[in-house]
C-alpha cells in the first residue's frame, strides 16, 4: 500500500475521464433570450452586449430560422415597445411587439418552444416592474396587468409565460387568468428567485428598462438572503408554477442547489447579461479562452442542479457543438 489513494488513475487520459464524468451540458439544455423592438428594420447590435441584437420582425424571422437550424429548442422573448404609458398598455396589446413575434415564430417554426418574459418595466416611463402610485410600486394593481399580459402572450401562441416582476401573488393571478381564458396547457416558468443584482446592467440597456427613479430593492430579493429564496419558491409552487428559475446564475449557485434539493419541479438558471458581457470583454482582451470559460460555466449550472439554462451564449455554444460533430 502506498499509504494514500491514487485518485488520478481515472484522470490519466480523455476516454477514462469521459467514463466517469458526472455532469454534462448539451444544446438541448439551452434557451436563447431574444430582444424584439417595435418599429425597427433589420437588427442593431447592443453596445454593452457584443454579439447580441435588437431585432425588427423581419430580422427576427431570420434569427429564428438560424436558431432552429442550430437545434436550439427554445427562446425567451423580451419586447421593446415604441410607446410607453402609465398603464403599460403596450405589454398586453393584441398587436404588441412580443405578441407579433410569438405569432411569427410559431407560424414558421411551430416546434420551437416560445417563452415570453412577463413584466411591465419596458412598457412604462417609470421603468418599474409594477404599477407606480405616489412613488411606490403597488402590488395588487400590478397583478391585473401582469395577468392580462400573460393571457395576451398565450393567445398569440406562447408555450410558456415567465413572470419576472417579483410581485407577490403574480403566479396565482396569472394561472387563474390563463385557466379562465382556456389556456390551461400554457406553462408558467416563474422567476421565483430574482435578486436585486448589479449583474443586470447591460440588460437594462438592451431592454430600455432602467428605473427612472430609485431601484428595485423593494420587490427583488436582497442578495444576502438564501433561506428567503426557499420561501419565495415555495409560494410560487403553491400558486401553480410549473417550473422555477434562479436569477442571476453564477453568484447564486448555492441557491440553485438549495432549490434543486427542495423541489421536484424543472429548474432553470439565468446566465445574465453582465456575466455574458464580462466574458466577452475579457476574451476581447485576450485574458481568457472564451469557449473554455463558457463551457465550464454551463457545466457549473448543470452540476448545481439546473435542468435548463437561459444564456446569451446559446448560439455560440450550439455552433461549437455542431462544429465538433463535423470533425
Amino acid at each position: 500500500m502506498d499509504g494514500f489513494r491514487r485518485h488520478r488513475r481515472w484522470r490519466a487520459h480523455a476516454n477514462l475521464r469521459r467514463l466517469v464524468r458526472e455532469h454534462a451540458w448539451q444544446v438541448d439544455d439551452l434557451v436563447y433570450p431574444v430582444f424584439v423592438r417595435e418599429g425597427l428594420n433589420g437588427k442593431e447590435e447592443i453596445a454593452a452586449m457584443p454579439g447580441v441584437y435588437h431585432f425588427g420582425l423581419d430580422a427576427f424571422r431570420r434569427e429564428v430560422a438560424e436558431l432552429a437550424e442550430l437545434g436550439i429548442p427554445a427562446i425567451i422573448l423580451f419586447g421593446i415597445p415604441a410607446d410607453k404609458d402609465e398603464w403599460s398598455t403596450s405589454a398586453y396589446r393584441e398587436d404588441g411587439i412580443v405578441q407579433q413575434a410569438v405569432r411569427a415564430a410559431k407560424a414558421e417554426h411551430p416546434d420551437l418552444v416560445v417563452m415570453t418574459d412577463v413584466c411591465l418595466c419596458q412598457y412604462n416611463p417609470a421603468g418599474h416592474c409594477g404599477v407606480v402610485r405616489d412613488g411606490k410600486i403597488v402590488n395588487d394593481e400590478s397583478l391585473t396587468l401582469l395577468a392580462k399580459t400573460a393571457v395576451s402572450h398565450a393567445q398569440a401562441g406562447a408555450d410558456v409565460v415567465a413572470p419576472s416582476d417579483m410581485m407577490d401573488g403574480r403566479v396565482a393571478a396569472i394561472r387563474q387568468a390563463l385557466d379562465a381564458h382556456g389556456w390551461t396547457d400554457v406553462a408558467i416558468l416563474s422567476y421565483a428567485v430574482k435578486y436585486a443584482s448589479a449583474f443586470y446592467g447591460p440588460f437594462r440597456e438592451a431592454a430600455h428598462s432602467a428605473p427612472a427613479f430609485g431601484d428595485r430593492r423593494s420587490y427583488q430579493m436582497d442578495p444576502a438572503n438564501a433561506r428567503e429564496a426557499l420561501r419565495e419558491a415555495a409560494s410560487d409552487v403553491e400558486e401553480g408554477a410549473d417550473a422555477l428559475m434562479v436569477k442571476p446564475g453564477l453568484p447564486y449557485l448555492d441557491v440553485l442547489r438549495s432549490l434543486r434539493e427542495a423541489f421536484p419541479l424543472p429548474l432553470a438558471a439565468y446566465h445574465v447579461s453582465a456575466e455574458y458581457s464580462m466574458v466577452k470583454a475579457a476574451a476581447e482582451k485576450g485574458w481568457i479562452d472564451e469557449r473554455s470559460v463558457v463551457e465550464e460555466t454551463l457545466l457549473a449550472f448543470k452540476r448545481a442542479g439546473a435542468d435548463f439554462i437561459l444564456t446569451y451564449h446559446a448560439k455560440e455554444a450550439a455552433k461549437w457543438v455542431k462544429a465538433s460533430s463535423w470533425r
